[in-house]
């Protein structure tokens, strides 16, 4: 990240004060909720390493996220369930997770930068930002939220439902996980309008079930 202050130093130099970057984690997987996360970062952030959790050892992201947590203006972290990613699709559920997220910030921020994201209820002046969370500090810093919250969670359901790998994969689509929801059955935290999920509901062949 060359200049990770550059899109909120633009808002700033456009007058405004409190500038949030905003980011998801968990659109792709077939179990579990949607994270979303905003961070408002302190104009002088000294926190050094910040970039696109996708590029970070879990080592470096859980130290990252304390000291996010610690130094931020303000932030929020939301969710939606995949009950309501069944019920109003994986996009509209991102949207509401980010809703809850925002709601938990104070002060609300003037500004927001989303990576590649529009949210139509939002209304303050907002820039939706193509890979957003390489070029950003702050969209960089609230994807480290969303992400270490979420994979936290995910392994907290691994404790409720036994067997299908939730606290390695953490709900995305790989070998081990696709073995397991064939042996098994999908379980109550399963994305069933998902295609991998409802091919296996739709199969008709036996599974069975632990809940």
């Amino acid at each position: 990240m060359n200049e990770p202050f550059r899109f909120e130093r633009q808002s700033w130099d456009r007058g405004f004060w409190l500038v949030a970057g905003g980011d998801e984690a968990g659109r792709g997987p077939w179990a579990g909720p949607v994270f979303a996360a905003f961070v408002v970062l302190p104009r002088e952030c000294g926190i050094k390493g910040i970039d696109d959790s996708k590029k970070l050892t879990r080592g470096r992201r859980i130290e990252l996220y304390s000291r996010i947590r610690e130094s931020a203006v303000c932030f929020g972290i939301g969710s939606a369930t995949s009950a309501e990613i069944d019920r109003i699709n994986i996009l509209e559920a991102t949207r509401l997770a980010f809703a809850r997220a925002f709601e938990q910030l104070h002060p609300l921020p003037d500004f927001v930068l989303l990576d590649h994201l529009k949210l139509p209820w939002l209304r303050i002046s907002s820039l939706s930002i193509t890979k957003g969370d390489t070029l950003s500090i702050s969209i960089a810093a609230a994807s480290i939220l969303a992400k270490e919250a979420r994979d936290r969670h995910m392994e907290d359901l691994d404790k409720k439902f036994p067997g299908y790998g939730f606290a390695s994969h953490k709900g995305y689509g790989t070998i081990r996980h696709r073995e397991a929801l064939w042996a098994l059955g999908p379980c109550p935290i399963h994305r069933y309008s998902f295609k991998p999920v409802k091919k296996v509901i739709e199969s008709g062949k036996p599974h069975e079930t632990l809940f």
